[in-house]
């Protein structure tokens, strides 16, 4: 076997059985490789953001890697955007590059690059194969690297000529590393600030979000009194009725301070200490009060599952109902013009059993989680690092992991540009997917950042640079464009409608809401 084909059957005996693909000429050994072994499932995308984007999803609600193949640096660079969302995600991903041949890069073709530099401030593993024969050892090294918890980037680089001479394998992945255990010594401090008289808030991140680790962290609410409260982006939230119901930090600076303001001591779960998300003048990047005292119980790497069991143990917790179990609730459907709380009406209302909801609805979506908290279990993905062009790339990757599980894509109008070809992969895959498009025709959060920041009084060359008009985007004629059914809604009778006929649709279906 050639060197591609040893790759491919290192990822699949690793476990790895999904690539997202947007190939060029150095991969075509690779993509022959996918066609002649079988096993592996290819979805192509029109853009390397789609691909990235999409391992993010994927690995978000599967658990596991996903692989991309990307073409040279460029093609690479493409992705870089989603790569650092899902790096900030904790998503684990096996990137697949091309390179040139090595005989041929010294020549300087117009597609030379430093692809190891690319890769390097979104990757934490990487590794140029430069002979056949190492191929398939570094594939199961890339494999074991991208499963280091909670998840991380790994990117080989293959060279043309290492994928179509002649090499072994495949080659066996090594044991996947575990989450550490913590050490007693912080369980104790955590109990002890848990049990003292100063206001406690317990910050949690990461897989401690997820149903059976909240249920734990409200058993000791419960018992402790201390409060709970999230991070404002997650990679992954269970909620809905019966579960914890959980608020996350605002977005907004003078909120989020006094949200904050009430606490003395604040433990942390899988999260970091909370800062504002940019810098503004005469406004605070540190969010919590001076003197706050922050004990790290667990980082998002470490065993989260097994700490929290730690502490109810510890606080004598075990015996405790969990503080804030979400009741079943559903809002009444809302009638006349359109605002966010009447799509959050909506949303609660109607959402699905077991969907996953994808959310990058930038300002229309702030205030969504009260009216869908007593909505049936669903799970929520916020965009961890804050690179647009997030959303569609990710629900599509969350509907490769659960085929049997409704996704939802909210999405604003401006972000949703910036990887709209993933409505085609959508198509192709038959994805089940309904997206809604919040189109109000404008970047509005850089509206509000622009006041934010001091320009009180913009001109109409900056309020232009911030609006998405001359011409309108018509969204139902780009889906359907690209082979996806959709409506366009100016109302909540309309929303009500399309939404529920979306849930009912098979396959992706894009409803453009008018704001």
């Amino acid at each position: 076997m050639n060197g591609a084909e040893s790759l491919v059957r290192t990822l699949l005996a690793g476990g790895i059985d999904v690539c997202f693909t947007n190939p060029g000429t150095s991969e075509m050994h690779f993509v022959a490789a996918l066609d002649a072994v079988p096993g592996m499932n290819c979805v192509l995308c029109l853009f390397e953001g789609g691909v990235t984007g999409a391992a993010d999803g994927y690995y978000r609600m599967a658990g596991k890697p996903a692989s991309t193949l990307l073409h040279l640096g460029p093609g690479l660079a493409n992705g870089v955007a989603n790569l650092h969302n899902a790096k900030k995600a904790g998503s684990g991903i096996v990137n697949i590059v091309g390179e040139h041949a090595t005989y041929h890069i010294e020549l300087d073709a117009p597609l030379t690059a430093d692809i190891e530099g690319i890769a390097r401030p979104v990757s934490h593993w990487i590794k140029t194969s430069n002979l056949s024969e190492e191929i398939a050892g570094h594939g199961a090294e890339a494999i074991a690297a991208a499963m280091v918890p909670p998840g991380q980037v790994a990117t080989l680089i293959l060279p043309g000529d290492t994928a179509w001479n002649e090499a072994s394998g495949p080659a066996e992945t090594p044991a996947f590393a575990t989450r550490p255990k913590v050490e007693s010594a912080r369980v104790d401090s955590a109990a002890q600030a848990l049990k003292g008289g100063a206001k406690t808030l317990i910050l949690l991140g990461g897989v401690a979000l997820q149903e059976t680790n909240l249920r734990m962290a409200g058993q000791v609410a419960t018992k402790t009194g201390c409060a709970l409260l999230t991070e404002w982006s997650n990679t992954r939230l269970d909620r809905g009725a019966g579960r914890i119901e959980v608020n996350r930090i605002p977005y907004v600076v003078e909120k989020a301070v006094d949200v904050l303001k009430p606490y003395d001591r604040i433990v942390l779960v899988g999260a970091r200490p909370p800062v504002a998300f940019f810098a503004y003048p005469d406004k605070p990047s540190i969010l919590t009060q001076d003197g706050v005292e922050f004990i790290e119980l667990a980082t998002d790497g470490e065993d989260i599952a097994g700490v929290l069991a730690d502490l109810v143990e510890a606080t004598s917790a075990s015996k405790s109902e969990p503080a804030g179990v979400s009741t079943p609730r559903r809002p009444d459907l809302p009638k006349g013009a359109l605002d966010p709380s009447g799509i959050a009406a909506i949303l609660g209302n109607l959402l699905p059993e077991n969907a996953v909801v994808v959310d990058e609805s930038v300002t229309t979506g702030r205030e969504f989680f009260p009216l869908t908290a007593g909505a049936p279990p669903h799970s929520w993905l916020n965009n961890r690092g804050g690179s647009i062009g997030y959303g569609l790339p990710v629900a599509t990757g969350a509907a490769i992991a659960c085929p049997g599980q409704k996704v939802i894509a909210l999405e604003g109008d401006g972000s949703a540009m910036y990887t709209v070809q993933s409505l085609w992969t959508m198509a192709r895959e038959n994805l089940d997917i309904t997206i809604l498009v919040f189109s109000n025709r404008s970047y509005k959060i850089l509206r509000g950042e622009l006041t934010n920041v001091g320009v009180q009084n913009p001109g109409p060359r900056a309020i232009d640079m911030l609006s998405l008009n001359r011409p309108d985007l018509d969204w139902v004629a780009m889906a359907k464009g690209m082979g996806v059914d959709g409506v366009k809604v100016d109302d909540c009778e309309g929303l009500a409608k399309a939404f529920a006929n979306g849930l009912d649709h098979e396959g992706p279906y894009l409803i453009e809401i008018e704001l």
